[in-house]
């Protein structure tokens, strides 16, 4: 294949450049909606015989005190889950460990029968550490990952797979902030899989664009790594396509606790299939990449030797 990759990358950098402003904004102006993982508070999930509308759940727990609880179907119309935040009057006041048994006695008397299928608590000193702890995993993860390519390839390559990385971090908590999806541990989890599922397809396209830089005599640098490019689409089509297959089945058969892992995995790997091609390698453009670059050191012989 000749795909002219290179040749639009002008227009993938304004693309890249409006979806980065974007995402930036919304976690600025909006920010992440944080899940009990890291804000703290209770987590309740409610089975009705019949189906509920959330407002009328709302409703009940607004009369009973508990006036900041954020309420929605959870898999099934006869499903609730509620998430009770720590600063909530009623919860303060309360035992956690029957906090449960207080909302459901309240939705009893409001709406009907009802069972208690889940009741967490986190507390609010746990989450902060958290959410401290998640922030630096992924610094530590990025700076870990510098180090690492600069020892494989070169210095040029570890800027380029770094701002790759953090254009598809930025870009996928962007796209939570937006929507507002619910962050909690699991999407954590997936940002780092995404890292690393990025990083290889970025070590992939790295080491062909390296191995054509010492064995291709002729050709300008932005030919060389459209030709690696192109080498190299065959294999990532095939990887990114079959991960996709399985998100996708995670996301309409995974249930509500996976769904958010899945959404945060796939839009990691679509947008860092995307980077690998238009974010690393046009950064070895513009850092002008060269063959002297990634010339194989010569050997000394024993005439070189004193």
């Amino acid at each position: 294949m000749t795909i002219d990759f290179m040749g639009k990358r002008h227009l993938a950098w304004i693309f890249s450049g409006v979806v980065l402003l974007g995402s930036v904004f919304a976690l600025v102006v909006q920010g992440v909606n944080r899940g009990l993982d890291f804000t703290g508070g209770a987590l309740i999930e409610v089975g009705f015989e019949e189906a509920v509308e959330p407002t009328a759940v709302r409703d009940v727990l607004n009369e009973a005190g508990y006036s900041n609880a954020v309420v929605q179907n959870y898999g099934s119309e006869t499903d609730i889950l509620i998430r009770v935040p720590p600063n909530n009057v009623a919860v303060g006041a309360g035992n956690q460990s029957t906090l449960g048994d207080q909302i459901r006695a309240a939705l009893e008397t409001g709406i009907g029968t009802a069972e208690i299928r889940r009741s967490e608590f986190v507390g609010p000193a746990v989450g902060e550490e958290l959410t401290e702890d998640g922030g630096l995993a992924l610094l530590a993860a990025l700076g870990m990952i510098m180090v690492y390519i600069m020892i494989r390839f070169t210095g040029k390559f570890a800027l380029g797979a770094v701002a790759a990385l953090v254009h598809d971090v930025i870009i996928t908590i962007g796209a939570f902030a937006v929507f507002q999806w619910t962050f909690n541990l699991p999407e954590l989890a997936a940002l780092l899989a995404v890292i690393g599922y990025s990083l290889n397809d970025t070590i992939v396209v790295s080491d062909r664009i390296r191995e054509n830089f010492r064995s291709t005599r002729r050709g300008t640098p932005l030919e060389i790594i459209n030709y690696s490019l192109n080498q190299t689409l065959g294999r990532t089509l095939v990887t990114s396509l079959t991960t996709l297959l399985v998100l996708t089945a995670l996301l309409l058969a995974g249930g509500e606790q996976i769904a958010g892992f899945a959404r945060a995995l796939t839009i990691g790997v679509v947008i860092g299939t995307y980077s690998s091609i238009y974010v690393a390698a046009t950064m070895l453009l513009m850092l002008q990449l060269s063959r002297q670059d990634l010339a194989v050191p010569e050997k000394e012989t024993a005439d070189d030797v004193p």
